[in-house]
């Protein structure tokens, strides 16, 4: 899969790219069941909000089939391959929970920032990409981005251990309110198996979910393997040491597997 030449301009100028429905429901169903069993587990990757609902889910990929073959897909794999003109490899993956009625807040930063200071990054040459496994709206907390802060550059930021279960390195509030002055803030919603990918200096945050529908989205952090990290400090299920190249797996792989688990529980 490749973008096209006004996809990538518009990427480039407003720092986000919205591709919808690039899965399909099947496929999207089968990662969504998958991903409430991942929640439901006592494992050190999954992390909780303060009220003991599920914040996020680090490395799913390294031990569940269905994530595993996500994370090599080439509907995501290769648009980045395009756009950063080398091969890639997996910074991070998680899945973040945004719980019916108990979705915490996520504060306002930049994801470069926390990549530069706790894991060494060099550039800011890693692409987030967030996959819709739940229908996003405009009320169950959907991600709001600052369209073209990207191009502020790194910005100082403060290490937040405080506010939510999950330490981010946030942005004061005079900051974001110049950038939000100067670009607006956008909240791309849809359906599941939308893809979103913006970059990693783009201002980003969500409100808190206290509506019904919950809000699961599969995150991956796609790294240029020639930007590979440096002094890293978080454990290695949250920042990955494996350096090399993603392989992509056929187009029809996630499919076949969700019909093959169908089938196996008919």
């Amino acid at each position: 899969m490749r973008l096209s030449q006004e996809q990538i301009e518009f990427f480039h100028t407003e720092g986000w790219l919205f591709l919808p429905e690039l899965f399909n429901p099947e496929e999207t169903a089968y990662l969504a069941r998958e991903a409430e069993g991942i929640y439901a587990a006592d494992r050190p990757e999954v992390w909780r909000e303060k009220s003991g609902a599920p914040r996020t889910a680090f490395a799913a990929h390294l031990y569940n089939d269905a994530f595993a073959a996500l994370a090599a897909h080439p509907r995501m794999i290769e648009p980045i391959e395009q756009l950063f003109g080398e091969g890639v490899y997996m910074h991070q993956f998680k899945i973040n929970a945004k719980s019916a009625f108990t979705g915490d807040v996520w504060q306002w930063h930049q994801d470069y920032g926390t990549w530069k200071r706790d894991d060494g990054m060099p550039e800011p040459r890693a692409m987030n990409i967030a996959i819709f496994l739940d229908e996003v709206m405009p009320i169950n907390g959907p991600l709001m981005l600052v369209p073209q802060s990207q191009h502020a550059g790194d910005l100082e930021a403060s290490h937040d251990l405080q506010t939510t279960s999950y330490p981010l390195w946030t942005l004061d509030e005079a900051t974001v309110t110049r950038l939000v002055k100067q670009g607006g803030i956008v909240a791309p919603t849809g359906k599941p198996g939308g893809m979103l990918m913006f970059h990693g200096n783009l201002v980003h945050g969500s409100a808190g979910n206290i509506t019904p529908y919950p809000r699961k989205i599969v995150y991956l952090t796609l790294n240029a393997v020639s930007n590979y990290i440096r002094t890293p400090t978080r454990p290695g299920y949250i920042a990955h040491r494996d350096f090399a190249p993603i392989k992509a797996v056929e187009d029809d792989a996630l499919l076949r597997l969700a019909r093959a688990h169908r089938e196996a529980a008919e």
